[in-house]
């Protein structure tokens, strides 16, 4: 199906998921998401009633949608937590050398940006970063870990992502990615050498 033969919402939608993440949200313009799309300039709004702002919370929670897919093909298997993770960061690392450093996380250019500014955003945005660790919560809970130990690791996992990301594109180099990869699989095997009473207490008496 060529561009224009596209839905048009789609087409605006991708066309800003892509710029968003690129370029940010304060530097992308109506009219270059319209000119990207090849769509006509009213057709944002019938779309998106509320403007370039109903068109962030699509376009983040979209970004999150995918992302989330993502997640779910490197963890919901029968393979080694471990082995997981290592195609995960690896997975990243390879695409942000592909994509000269642009292609990283699909909303956190866009998430830092409004966080303090537009609460739909902000929302659309915790509620993507929720779903992916909720994926691999999931997943820790199945390898055995109680439910707050397999949230607090899997929050830990996508902390050292995203902090690699800023890093990696940053200093155009895969090598924070490298480091957190092996820092996390060196958490997860030692983690699962403890047996599961003593990560119990361990988890709670670190509770608040």
């Amino acid at each position: 199906m060529s561009t224009q033969t596209r839905p048009t919402r789609d087409r605006i939608l991708e066309a800003a998921m892509r710029l968003f993440s690129h370029q940010g949200y304060a530097a992308t313009g109506v009219k270059s998401i319209l000119t990207d799309s090849q769509a006509p300039y009213g057709s944002l709004y019938h779309h998106f009633p509320g403007g370039k702002s109903d068109l962030g919370v699509a376009a983040i929670r979209a970004g999150g949608d995918v992302y989330r897919q993502l997640v779910v093909d490197y963890f919901d298997n029968d393979r080694p937590i471990a082995d997981c993770v290592r195609a995960f960061f690896s997975g990243a690392a390879d695409l942000l050398s592909a994509t000269d450093f642009h292609d990283a996380c699909p909303i956190a250019t866009i998430a830092m940006e409004t966080a303090n500014t537009d609460d739909a955003m902000r929302i659309a945005s915790a509620d993507a970063f929720q779903s992916w660790i909720g994926v691999l919560a999931a997943r820790l809970e199945a390898d055995g870990h109680d439910p707050d130990r397999a949230h607090d690791l899997a929050t830990h996992v996508f902390c050292s992502l995203e902090g690699a990301f800023v890093l990696a594109r940053t200093t155009r180099s895969t090598d924070a990615l490298r480091v957190a990869q092996k820092f996390l699989i060196d958490t997860l095997d030692a983690d699962m050498t403890v047996p599961r009473h003593q990560r119990q207490r361990e988890t709670t008496a670190a509770s608040p």
